[in-house]
C-alpha cells in the first residue's frame, strides 16, 4: 500500500518556540523558564505549575530574549523580572557541552 504508515509507530515530537531567536525547535532542545514572584527560574524537569516559555540553552537566545523583553510578556506578567537563575542555567550547559566536546576530541 503506497503512502501507508503504522499511525501507532509513529510518534510527534512536541515543538516550541524560543522567545529569544523566535525559532522552533524540539521541546527535549529547549530550556523551560517559570516565573516565581518576579524571578525567571528555570525549570529542567518540566514540572513546576503555571504558564512557562521556552528559551533555547545558549547566551545569544538569552540575551535576545532580554533585549526584547520577551519573558514578561511570554510568562503574561507586569513589570520587569529578574533573569539571574537563568542566566547561571544556561551558563552552566554551555560550561558543561564545551567539556563533553573537549572530551570527545580527546
Amino acid at each position: 500500500m503506497r503512502g501507508y504508515t503504522d499511525r501507532w509507530s509513529v510518534r510527534s515530537v512536541p515543538r516550541r518556540t524560543c522567545v529569544g531567536c523566535r525559532g522552533t525547535s524540539d521541546q527535549a532542545d529547549l530550556l523551560r523558564v517559570v516565573v516565581v514572584g518576579s524571578v525567571v527560574v528555570p525549570d529542567g524537569q518540566v514540572r513546576q505549575a503555571g504558564r512557562g516559555a521556552y528559551v533555547h540553552p545558549s547566551p545569544e537566545c538569552l540575551e535576545l530574549a532580554e533585549r526584547r523583553r520577551a519573558f514578561p510578556r511570554a510568562l503574561r506578567v507586569p513589570g520587569p523580572l529578574s533573569t539571574t537563575a537563568v542566566t547561571q542555567a544556561v551558563l552552566q550547559a554551555v560550561s558543561s557541552k564545551d567539556r563533553e566536546i573537549e572530551m570527545s576530541t580527546r
